[in-house]
């Protein structure tokens, strides 16, 4: 997919000459266009925003906000088609005892009992029949390519509407020829994958059961259609997607001035601990100040995008620019702090029986698996997660003792055995240090993805420790890091606008205005 584009990575330890030019290259990688002929000057930047010269507050009424709803709908899923190679509709199944359900199948099936009253009455009505041979028919129609035309004009005519109901003022309706008709005609617009349906769709002597098992094998066509339609799409989605994202956003913008509000606050998170970090360097009087524009622009935003990776979901809400990826970050960020448990426990255990089990790689394996299957669905709120680590540690050392046993070697001893399933149940206790120092090791190996130029073709060295789980680290880093080189594309002009205020601003942090006045 053409969203793996080279970044530019600016070093923490080499800050750029001026506050103007520092933001303007290094924001030029965050788009693959102009921002908007916006002026990086350090005279522009300077000039503060009076509260008498600020826009005033726009307005927002009841239909500007259902626009911007729709917008944030067609953009999400336009998104979704684009970079989800996987996505396609499919039916839906409701919960057998649900009320929606329940409510369904009484209403559809007193519309099929009405159905099957007309046409067993002497004699027959045929109102809703002829409705639903309508409906049909429209429904034929819209599964026919442009060139069928052909098709097109004898489905029209065999199913013309007004013939039909003139036939049934003369009670002389041949129902079952029309849905013969109806079966044949399926049979050559159905994907291959459908013949089996169509074979089963037979005229019997109860005509309404046909009806419905038609209209059930129809609605399957149409998921068929619309799924083609949607791999069709994809490539040309997947050359637009980035234009057609901005301009949607950019929508949304002007419909609610507020809509970047929580991504502001996100990375202002991360200026104000640059600046602090800096700060706690240096024993300079006003070194904050004087040190606030020598800040990276592409350091911050790449130190905001690392703490989506350790994201509370239940407490806070995405950045609104991330909306789209939601779901993706947030799978990451499960998958992400299962395998840091994975190697707490690796490191563990390393440290305390390492030197008897060394040069045993399948008890290694073995032991990940367990924990691997006994951590799935450590995410939800119901998990007990210092329970499962208990468990981890009782079958870890079932695991060794079992190995020393089978090579005539002493199992480990009770005090040991104790002490190595207390570590596994502290690993999530406040500061515990293994957790900390994993932790670590992952984030700087993610920052060292982000700041490289091609992750596809080189990746950075793993550092120590987290071997058990490189591979699917590995894995999860590229995608995130694709995740992350497509939203600097789409989002890189309201990054720059947003870092220019905060790094160069003179309104306090915070307070920046992100309406489209301020562009």
């Amino acid at each position: 997919m053409p969203f793996n584009d080279e970044k530019q990575c600016v070093g923490e330890d080499q800050p750029s000459d001026s506050d103007s030019s520092q933001l303007s290259e290094s924001m030029a990688s965050l788009s693959d266009c102009e921002c908007s002929g916006q002026s990086f000057t350090s005279d522009s930047s300077s000039k503060s925003s009076s509260p008498a010269s600020a826009s005033p507050p726009k307005v927002t009424t009841f239909d500007e906000v259902m626009a911007a709803a729709r917008n944030l709908a067609n953009m999400t899923l336009v998104h979704e088609i684009a970079v989800n190679e996987s996505f396609e509709l499919k039916q839906e199944v409701l919960p057998e005892n649900s009320l929606v359900s329940r409510v369904k199948h009484i209403v559809h099936q007193a519309f099929w009992d009405v159905l099957e009253s007309e046409l067993n009455a002497d004699p027959p009505e045929y109102d809703h029949a002829i409705k639903l041979l309508e409906e049909i028919r429209e429904i034929l129609l819209s599964l026919l390519t442009p060139s069928g035309n052909q098709l097109r004009n004898q489905i029209c005519e065999v199913l013309d509407i007004d013939l039909i109901r003139q036939q049934a003022e003369h009670g002389a309706v041949n129902i079952q020829g029309l849905a013969n008709y109806i079966i044949s005609t399926m049979g050559k617009l159905c994907a291959p994958v459908r013949d089996d349906d169509i074979r089963e769709l037979k005229v019997t002597g109860n005509i309404v059961d046909v009806l419905r098992q038609i209209f059930h094998v129809l609605d399957l066509m149409n998921l068929d259609m619309a799924n083609f339609l949607i791999r069709s799409l994809r490539p040309h989605l997947q050359r637009e997607l980035v234009d057609y994202e901005r301009t949607k956003f950019q929508e949304i913008l002007e419909e609610t001035p507020s809509a970047l509000d929580k991504t502001t606050e996100w990375i202002k998170e991360s200026v104000n601990e640059e600046l602090l970090s800096l700060s706690e360097t240096t024993s300079t009087p006003g070194a904050e100040n004087s040190a606030k524009p020598s800040l990276s622009p592409i350091l911050v935003l790449n130190n905001s995008y690392l703490k989506l990776l350790q994201w509370d979901y239940q407490k806070k809400v995405l950045p609104e620019t991330l909306m789209t990826d939601e779901g993706r970050v947030q799978e990451l960020t499960e998958k992400l702090n299962q395998l840091k448990i994975i190697a707490c426990l690796s490191l563990i255990t390393n440290n305390m029986v390492g030197a008897i089990t060394e040069g045993l790689p399948e008890l290694a394996n073995r032991l990940k698996r367990i924990a691997t299957v006994l951590l799935e669905g450590m995410n939800k709120e119901t998990f007990n997660l210092k329970e499962a680590l208990n468990s981890i540690g009782v079958q870890t050392c079932v695991e060794i003792n079992k190995t020393l046993m089978e090579r005539g070697l002493a199992t480990l001893n009770p005090e040991v055995e104790a002490n190595l399933v207390g570590q596994f149940s502290s690993i999530k206790e406040k500061d515990n240090p293994i957790w900390s120092l994993i932790d670590k090791r992952i984030q700087l190996y993610v920052k060292s993805l982000l700041c490289h130029p091609n992750p596809q073709k080189g990746r950075p060295p793993m550092p120590g420790g987290l071997a058990v789980i490189q591979q699917e680290l590995e894995v999860l880093g590229c995608r995130y890091v694709n995740i992350v080189n497509l939203n600097k594309q789409v989002y890189g002009p309201f990054y720059a606008n947003i870092l220019r205020k905060l790094l160069f601003g003179e309104e306090a942090v915070g307070k920046t205005d992100t309406s489209p006045s301020a562009n």
